[in-house]
């Protein structure tokens, strides 16, 4: 198992939540990713399709520790990857499943968890290389589907639903069988400062510790 696979483990045993971090820029980039962190969150998002990201997202990638796997969302062509990759990124998350996409961030070791909203994209994309799958856009797709869809995939994989989680949307989902949840304008929105992005994370973590009770 790779370094980065290791991690993945780790994070999702420890707080499987990612943050995504759309229209973070590059000057609050580190206070809120640091503050994110320091409230247990070890999977961070930021993507590409905000201020400058990949500036955000290198230097959130130098800033926090090791255990943090940190990358982009909204990643959709071979050339991201590269650039992902030369600046160390960790996660490639994508709003589709473009095999030739998940191939390249699968063959540079990186972390890739494709959008999918059928059977047929989540056997393509786990195919192509990717760790786990985004459920996108989750209000769509429902816990009902996503239940469906789980009992037909291999052991193990990781289900993330993604769009409107909230904390108290969050128990609709768990029965289906997910692994944890991408958490979009709920956790972050821009322009939040530092205390607002603490206390919505300290609001996730203690909705998910009490589902696991």
């Amino acid at each position: 198992m790779t370094d980065r696979a290791q991690r993945l483990d780790a994070a999702c045993a420890a707080l499987p939540l990612v943050a995504i971090l759309r229209g973070l820029t590059p000057p609050e980039a580190v206070p809120v990713a640091q503050v994110l962190f320091d409230a247990g969150f070890r999977l961070i998002e930021i993507p590409l399709n905000s201020p400058e990201p990949f500036d955000s997202i290198k230097a959130v990638r130098d800033a926090l520790p090791h255990e943090a796997l940190v990358g982009a969302g909204t990643v959709t062509t071979l050339a991201d990857v590269d650039r992902l990759d030369a600046i160390g990124a960790d996660l490639v998350v994508m709003p589709h499943a473009d095999t030739a996409v998940i191939g390249a961030a699968a063959t540079k070791g990186m972390i890739c968890i494709p959008g999918i909203a059928t059977p047929t994209e989540a056997y393509a994309a786990l195919h192509a290389g990717a760790r786990g799958l985004k459920v996108f856009p989750a209000e769509l797709v429902g816990p009902a589907a996503i239940k469906a869809i789980r009992t037909i995939l291999p052991v193990g994989t990781r289900l993330f639903p993604v769009g409107g989680i909230t904390p108290g949307t969050m128990a609709d989902f768990l029965p289906a069988g997910v692994a944890g949840f991408g958490l979009g304008s709920a956790l972050y929105k821009p322009g939040d400062d530092v205390a607002t992005v603490r206390a919505k994370a300290e609001g996730f973590v203690t909705a998910w510790a009490a589902l696991q009770g």
